[in-house]
């Protein structure tokens, strides 16, 4: 038996842990999961209910999303055709001679959607966040991070990936030897990607990656490029700046944009063509296209081909999915009250900055009128992105034909930003999304529909719970505007340092504690990296105390049922290669250690559950952390 004082997490969540079962197409439930998995359920049902035609909506986004949803699901069609839908794209990329070749046809390749490696894309500039401007990322790898080439279990995974992906060009009029020297070619390529790309830790420290470069200076990096046709055909008129976050990658360019680098780059670009499309395929090449993912997260069984269809159809239409969810499913009344514990978490922040003695007058004012900026979205956006009325269905055309349309209109509409203001009503997420997140650079908090709901909050559960579950879930996010990442922009979303350097420093000498309280803790045999979870926890712990505040205004105020309501939204049972595969490159800490190394930090924890010194879940009153 567990007890409260030595292992909070178990105590609370054992007894479920010992009965609940995992899907066997997915890595884990729980909380956040279990929630997750009804909302598919439900989806799934009442689509196929459109489908078939026994369910009706008129709707006209919903309507194009019905005909897309038949084609997903005529797995007939899909099985007669095999890779025929591929062939003509390959044969094209069989084609190309050389890199001067290849690069004749880039930009054609980029506005189709078609693998090109061009990683370049539009956001929001991080000097100015009201504008989109131009962005200059890196290829992607293999394996999850960059830490897992060189070691044993990187060279056991990349020997699975060949074998999973051999089997997928097997499909293809290709003999033994040409498959692997495709292989061998594209794993040389992925080598030289992780030799220079950044890692995950390093990449999650995402304020410091803002590397402007001029135009013509960046374009020098890499001139094989048709860096004018790119302007010509993709933008109205020459950049004159682009942010570079991956500079390493661009100040190796050579190895990956050259004639020296073309039969490495052309064998990638090959294997991506043949194994990047199995989703829209025959059902066998579906279930073969998941086998890598599968095996880095444990998962037994692929997802069904229900599923899948439905999935690939809801993609291009998420967000009207989303309205339809909300209007059916989030209440007035629930709207309303979520509404109202965000504004009382944001005055309860409010209070606790005006508080926080650590801060100077200047630093504090200043993250007050940050503070007083954030805009909170709850349920669901407004309407769907206008662009929605340009996704129609062409029931003349077959499947691969109408992914492809739809393709190059998200990547017209794409480059189409560029140099203007960003859209600041467009959600990140729909609204069945169970899930919620903070985007600096507009400093918004967004509450989709689908996590406003038990376990995370209810109107039948009692105040302290649910501000232990979608108090302390709200409060994250804001706190996210004050973690080492959020904690270097401004009311506008802007990088930009309002913080006195005497100030900064006591806030880094905070955040370190919080690195020391998780690195080195052992998930499932991995070790946590506290600088790579560090701004989750740093906002974890500021959503804690804040909702614990907040919680403490209510006259049934209970520290148990605060904290029980916390260990409960994250209760999870994982299966443990998806454990160890977070535990190396998630920025969020694993679930167990959210919970139990989280409340330590709390008095009021300490005191309810009558911790004493020696017990598992004591942490010295010197040693307890608090920053907002």
């Amino acid at each position: 038996m567990n007890r409260t004082n030595d292992d909070f997490y178990q105590a609370i969540n054992a007894e479920w842990a010992d009965s609940a079962v995992i899907p066997e197409d997915k890595p884990r439930t729980g909380g956040f999961s279990d929630l997750a998995d009804e909302i598919e359920a439900l989806m799934l049902k009442t689509t196929a209910g459109w489908r078939d035609g026994t369910i009706t909506n008129d709707d006209p986004y919903i309507a194009n999303f019905i005909k897309l949803h038949q084609l997903t699901s005529d797995y007939a069609e899909r099985d007669r055709l095999g890779v025929a839908p591929v062939l003509p794209l390959v044969e094209r990329y069989q084609n190309y001679q050389s890199f001067a070749d290849f690069a004749k046809d880039l930009i054609e390749l980029e506005q189709a959607g078609l693998p090109n490696a061009l990683p370049l894309g539009i956001a929001p500039d991080f000097k100015d966040a009201r504008v989109n401007v131009l962005w200059a990322d890196a290829l992607g790898t293999i394996l999850p991070d960059t830490t897992y080439y060189g070691t044993d279990e990187g060279r056991d995974l990349l020997a699975k990936w060949r074998q999973t992906q051999a089997e997928i060009l097997a499909y293809y009029d290709l003999s033994t030897i040409e498959i692997d020297d495709l292989l061998d070619k594209a794993l040389a390529f992925d080598a030289r990607i992780a030799k220079v790309v950044l890692s995950n830790e390093e990449g999650a420290e995402y304020a410091k990656l803002y590397h402007p470069y001029k135009w013509n200076e960046f374009t020098t990096l890499a001139p094989n490029l048709p860096w004018q046709e790119l302007v010509t055909k993709l933008l109205p008129n020459e950049p004159d700046m682009i942010v570079v976050p991956e500079e390493r990658f661009w100040q190796a360019a050579d190895q990956f944009y050259s004639e020296e680098a073309w039969p490495l780059l052309k064998a990638y670009l090959l294997v991506a063509v043949m194994t990047g499309y199995t989703g829209v395929l025959s059902n066998e090449l579906r279930v073969l296209g998941g086998a890598f993912g599968r095996i880095l997260s444990g998962t037994p069984a692929a997802v069904s081909a229900e599923k899948a269809a439905y999935y690939l159809a809801a993609g291009p239409y998420n967000q009207a999915l989303g309205l339809w969810y909300a209007g059916q499913y989030f209440s007035p009344a629930a709207k309303k009250d979520v509404e109202q514990k965000v504004a009382t978490m944001i005055d309860v922040y409010k209070q606790r900055l005006e508080n926080a003695d650590w801060l100077a007058g200047t630093t504090r004012s200043k993250a007050l009128v940050k503070l007083d900026a954030i805009v909170p979205h709850i349920g669901y956006p407004t309407k769907v992105p206008d662009r929605y009325a340009n996704k129609i269905i062409d029931e003349r055309l077959g499947l691969f034909e109408n992914l492809n349309k739809l393709r190059r209109l998200e990547i017209a509409y794409s480059w189409s930003q560029w140099h203007q203001p960003v859209d600041r009503n467009e959600w990140h997420m729909a609204a069945h999304t169970v899930n919620a997140y903070y985007d600096p650079q507009q400093n918004q908090i967004v509450f989709p529909a689908a996590i406003l709901q038990a376990p995370f909050y209810s109107l039948e559960q009692s105040s302290s719970a649910n501000y232990g579950g979608i108090g302390a879930v709200i409060a994250h996010e804001i706190s996210h505007a004050f973690d080492t990442n959020g904690a270097s922009f401004d009311e506008n979303g802007s990088l930009n340092n309002w913080w006195t350097a005497e100030d900064y420093a006591a806030f880094k000498e905070r955040t370190q504690a919080v690195v020391d309280q998780f690195d080195g803790q052992i998930s499932y045999g991995a070790r946590v990296n506290g600088k790579l979870t560090v701004s989750e926890n740093v906002a974890d712990l500021g959503g804690l105390a804040a909702a614990l505040a907040a919680a403490k205004r209510e006259d049934d105020f209970s520290a148990v049922e605060f904290f029980e309501s916390w260990a409960t939204i994250w209760r999870m049972k994982a299966r443990p290669e998806f454990m160890q595969l977070l535990a190396k490159s998630d920025v969020h800490g694993p679930a167990e250690l959210r919970v139990n190394v989280q409340v330590k930090n709390f008095d009021d924890f300490i005191n309810a559950f009558n911790i004493q010194e020696g017990d598992g879940m004591w942490l010295d009153a010197a040693e307890r952390v608090q920053i907002w």
